[in-house]
């Protein structure tokens, strides 16, 4: 069984559309026209009022809501914040707005909300990319675009210390097959866990993937851990390209999310450069090297990963 070297490469994310202010189309389609304040108000609790704005912010945060699921996605938030706004009375009965602990929990919320507020603030300056820039990173790309393909993979996670890698690596190399392999590992007690599946490209560790594109079937790679070595070897692949036009969107807001996170970097840098940081007690020493590492929220901007491209 042949295997090649896993060269590293940056991670591509995909971002689906958020379904944000759908909901807000519809709540304040119904009731009377003459009467805003009333159409504004979605329930009361106890004379305490919880309005549409507040769900349509709560329907804001669920990325890939779908617009015919807005109306039951919205009765099931009314009826969280129903419960919200009872325990929120409950805990000022208790006064627990007063815990220690509470209150330095409401003050860290605080801080953390502000300061992507200054983030998003920050990358909003960004520059969307030009169709030459998208088309660009589409051709750079054939593993993800115009030569896609869904991988049929073969996984062992094995358990060895970094001593026993070079000879494992000989033996897979050697290896007729992953079942030969297999056995290697059985006749000599190593431990091991095995998986199967099917991935499409961007499904796939995109430091990875350009390795299990030049794969052809039968062959793996081999990636050191710190607790052993995965192999993964492709036993089959299957083409399902994805137009420019189908991969634009994707690439336009990855592309835009790395100006935004490359700006607000760059941002974070200016500030730490004009402010005087001292550090105090057990971090002292250490300080220093806490100026490289990345920016806390800097990765904030980004949407979270929801679905990949998908052909049917």
């Amino acid at each position: 069984m042949t295997q090649e070297t896993d060269p590293p490469h940056r991670r591509l994310r995909w971002f689906g559309p958020l379904a944000a202010g759908v909901g807000f189309a519809v709540l304040t389609g119904c009731g009377a026209k003459n009467d805003t304040a009333a159409s504004q108000t979605a329930a009361r609790v106890n004379k305490d009022e919880i309005t549409v704005h507040q769900i349509n912010f709560a329907l804001q945060q669920q990325r890939g809501l779908r617009p015919e699921d807005t109306a039951a996605a919205s009765k099931v938030i009314l009826e969280r914040l129903i419960d919200q706004q009872l325990l929120l009375r409950q805990a000022h009965a208790l006064k627990l707005d007063r815990d220690p602990r509470v209150m330095q929990q409401i003050e860290a919320g605080k801080g953390e909300i502000l300061a992507r507020a200054v983030v998003e603030r920050m990358g909003s300056a960004a520059a969307k990319p030009s169709p030459l820039e998208i088309k660009q990173y589409f051709d750079a790309k054939p593993a993800l675009f115009s030569d896609r393909r869904v991988y049929n993979l073969q996984e062992l996670n094995v358990e060895v210390t970094p001593a026993q890698v070079p000879a494992l690596r000989e033996k897979l190399a050697a290896a007729a097959s992953v079942a030969d392999f297999v056995e290697y590992l059985k006749a000599n007690n190593i431990r091991f866990a095995g998986d199967q599946a099917a991935r499409a490209a961007e499904q796939l560790p995109q430091d990875r993937l350009d390795a299990i594109y030049k794969l052809k079937d039968g062959q793996a790679i081999m990636n050191q851990g710190a607790t052993g070595v995965q192999v993964l070897v492709l036993a089959s692949s299957r083409s399902q390209p994805v137009t420019e036009e189908q991969a634009r969107p994707a690439i336009e807001q990855f592309l835009l999310n790395e100006r935004k996170r490359k700006l607000v970097e760059g941002e974070l840098k200016a500030l730490r450069t004009g402010a005087t940081i001292e550090y105090d007690g057990p971090f002292a020493a250490a300080g220093g090297s806490a100026a490289s590492a990345p920016a806390a929220g800097s990765g904030s901007i980004t949407p979270d990963i929801t679905k990949g491209v998908s052909l049917k």
